[in-house]
């Protein structure tokens, strides 16, 4: 009888107090990174097999990258008005050495765009674009923009993205509510978790989301459009890869006297990652968000440092606007000295601050570039149809360095505060 009931003990199921994880949570508690890279082979694999039913799977990508830009403006106005109404007054922010490692990092970028031009010049074989986009005539068009965004319905700034004026009304707020009842603010501050919390189930769609992206582009445009522009490629994501991996740790060695390339690399995979398929700024803010609390940031910083960033911070943007538009002046024969081109990165800085945080945004600031060159405006066009065709490669490794870059330099930013 012993030896039976021991046999019927050990065959029957151990009783435990904990009920195993479901699928659903283990996903939710699963490395978000490795599931976006199966997303990329699961898109990939389905394009390959069968585009025919990989190009209507772009729906799941485009719901996605709904998602996160219907969230990030709520996201970015409620974080930044409860962070400046909760601040303390002999609390610290950092926001000063984020800005000048933003505008630095945006002129290096500029600058070394010309370098690479120079090295390996490029040549474009214009084409007709299908439709004339709208672009800037001039800087002043550029700031005339810039400024008057900031003074946009606060309403109309949160249904549009657009960043600026819901920063500019959101530090409004956030000012008047600084003496308002404790009560009031603790309410802001669950406001602000209440959606925080919301983004962070939005973020883990991503693996679907960019399986979505991945399948569709791969099977409406795959790869045979961007091999004639193969050198042109080469040089705009060298560039970038130049900035991504020597000049940015630089920066950040020179701020935080420390080993840069773990934050590199962090913000690289965490951020660059989603970033390099949403080809949106704006759309990235909650990946950011998330990032820089998981890095134990300062929250008063981020929560304005980020959202700012995907509008100021534009070093990709900056090479791709140097390079093409160096490719157009090598293509009409134009001789231009190495003080016009240094002149060149510097407008092509300041524009880049100005275009949009989303897909394709810094391609509609080449004609004012062209302009400096004389290039007439339906040439420039033409070179702005040029990098519509590259956008799968060269607007996703723009993005992907912009937004990265936001992260990097605010955590830089706040561990140089802490030595």
């Amino acid at each position: 009888m012993f030896y039976g009931a021991s046999l019927k003990n050990c065959m029957d199921p151990p009783m435990t107090s904990s009920v195993s994880p479901s699928l659903f949570q283990r996903y939710m508690k699963g490395s978000l990174v490795l599931q976006i890279i199966i997303g990329v082979l699961c898109g990939i694999g389905l394009a390959y097999l069968s585009p025919t039913t990989a190009a209507p799977v772009g729906v799941l990508g485009d719901f996605f990258v709904k998602a996160l830009k219907a969230i990030a403006p709520v996201l970015v106005f409620v974080l930044v008005m409860a962070s400046i109404a909760n601040h303390k007054h002999n609390q610290q922010t950092h926001i000063r050495p984020v800005l000048i490692l933003y505008g630095a990092g945006t002129l290096i970028a500029a600058f070394t765009a010309v370098l690479f031009s120079y090295v390996f010049p490029t040549q474009l074989l214009l084409v007709a674009p299908e439709s004339v986009h709208s672009a800037p005539q001039g800087i002043n068009e550029v700031l005339h923009t810039l400024f008057f965004n900031m003074v946009d319905n606060p309403i109309n700034a949160l249904v549009k993205g657009n960043y600026v004026g819901i920063l500019t009304w959101a530090v409004c707020f956030g000012i008047g509510l600084r003496h308002a009842s404790d009560v009031t603010k603790a309410l802001l501050q669950n406001i602000a978790d209440s959606v925080t919390a919301v983004v962070g189930f939005v973020i883990r769609l991503a693996p679907f989301g960019i399986f979505g992206l991945v399948a569709h582009t791969i099977a409406t445009t795959g790869f045979n459009a961007l091999l004639s522009y193969s050198h042109l490629l080469l040089v705009l994501i060298g560039s970038m890869l130049f900035i991504a991996l020597v000049t940015n740790p630089i920066l950040v060695f020179v701020s935080t006297r420390q080993n840069p390339y773990p934050l590199v690399f962090k913000c690289l995979k965490e951020s660059g990652v989603t970033a390099f398929f949403t080809r949106s700024s704006a759309a990235n803010i909650p990946v950011n968000m998330d990032l820089c609390k998981r890095l134990e940031l300062d929250e008063d910083t981020y929560s304005v440092s980020i959202p700012l960033g995907a509008t100021i911070n534009m070093a990709g943007a900056a090479i791709t606007i140097t390079v093409l538009t160096l490719a157009a002046v090598n293509t009409l024969g134009i001789p231009v000295d190495f003080a016009t081109a240094i002149l060149l990165s510097l407008i092509a800085a300041v524009s880049a601050c100005g275009s949009s945080g989303v897909a394709g945004g810094s391609l509609l600031l080449i004609p004012l570039a062209c302009s400096l060159f004389n290039i007439p405006n339906d040439v420039a066009m033409q070179v702005v149809a040029v990098g519509f065709i590259i956008g799968v490669l060269q607007d996703s490794a723009e993005t992907a360095l912009n937004s990265s870059t936001d992260v990097l330099f605010t955590a830089a930013a706040c561990r140089a505060a802490q030595r």
